[in-house]
């Protein structure tokens, strides 16, 4: 509390007076510059085709951003990584994605030379940062990326079901979601549209739309659409039904979550507990972990006590997180 209250008044004038500057450019420039239209907010493949008209040339710019060839294969050999990445998301494109990891790894290491001035542990932190971290973030990514396409996905299946009982084929109904929704599930499902128009039959264009997103109900819909193109059948009420049991199982999920939420704050706060009460110490009285520190049996156990730790949190983690 005594730094707060010895901080100048002209300093907090300062502050107030620049923020009240920044709020008035941005008002201002909300004012100025006239809004995009709702077309180019939609998704990203819309926005591309405002100034580039020819669908095939988009079509080949978002399967290269994605890691694919401009045949839609994959560009690189090990499919896995290859996979992740593409159902990541990811948009800048692999060789900028490696620039970066790159980049962020010297520095990280360049960091940890001038801290800590330990050649093995500056070597650890940069192939750290330039291996595991960006899987870790890849899969962020694309486990975040999925859950918005399964938020997407009864909505987008409701546009078709409405669009096939108006006398639609189910190539016209894919590109109204392409049209009406937003990314992620607008752009994929407008590649499905662009694949189906040059050449790609209906399930080969469902099947590389599960591989790009690798979502859990997925394949229910590509099962139930390749059915229909082959054996026929009214497929309204198939993705009607689809639909239903989605968002059921969805508002299950949220139940779930409910219910484990408690347990879940209690194992976080148990979790950053013993954290949080050996910074304090070290804030309070630097000098009481002195004697120890330095000794290996201290990392040893702290290794330990973290492992055993990890081990716990991920056991409840599963406890409260399983499919439905």
């Amino acid at each position: 509390m005594s730094m707060l209250t010895d901080i100048s008044p002209v300093y907090m004038v300062y502050l107030l007076v620049a923020l009240a500057a920044g709020l008035f450019v941005e008002g201002l420039y909300l004012l100025v510059v006239p809004a995009r239209s709702y077309r180019k907010n939609v998704n990203r493949r819309l926005k591309l085709m405002d100034n580039q008209p020819n669908r095939e040339t988009i079509l080949v710019q978002l399967r290269r951003e994605r890691g694919l060839t401009s045949g839609g294969d994959y560009r690189l050999p090990l499919v896995s990584l290859n996979r992740l990445i593409l159902q990541s998301g990811l948009s800048i494109g692999i060789g900028k994605f490696a620039i970066y990891s790159g980049v962020f790894a010297l520095i990280v290491f360049a960091a940890l030379m001038v801290i800590r001035g330990d050649l093995v542990e500056a070597w650890g932190g940069g192939l750290f940062c330039c291996t595991l971290l960006p899987l870790l973030v890849l899969k962020f990514k694309r486990g975040r990326r999925q859950k918005r396409f399964g938020a997407q996905f009864p909505d987008a299946l409701d546009i078709i079901v409405r669009s096939l009982r108006a006398g639609h084929p189910v190539p016209i109904a894919i590109n109204m979601v392409a049209r009406e929704m937003a990314d992620p599930i607008g752009s994929e499902f407008g590649t499905v549209a662009d694949e189906i128009t040059y050449g790609a039959d209906l399930e080969t264009a469902m099947r590389n739309l599960y591989f790009r997103i690798g979502q859990e109900d997925l394949p229910l819909f590509v099962t139930a659409v390749a059915i229909q193109s082959s054996t026929g059948g009214n497929l309204g009420e198939i993705l009607e039904n689809l639909s239903g049991v989605i968002r059921q199982r969805f508002k299950m999920r949220r139940k779930i979550r409910a219910l484990a939420s408690e347990g879940r704050a209690s194992a976080m706060i148990l979790s950053s507990l013993p954290i949080v009460i050996f910074l304090l110490v070290q804030l309070v009285t630097p000098d009481f972990y002195a004697s120890v520190w330095h000794e290996s049996l201290t990392k040893l156990a702290l290794a330990g006590a973290g492992a055993w730790m990890g081990i716990g949190n991920l056991i409840m983690f599963r406890m409260v997180n399983f499919k439905i």
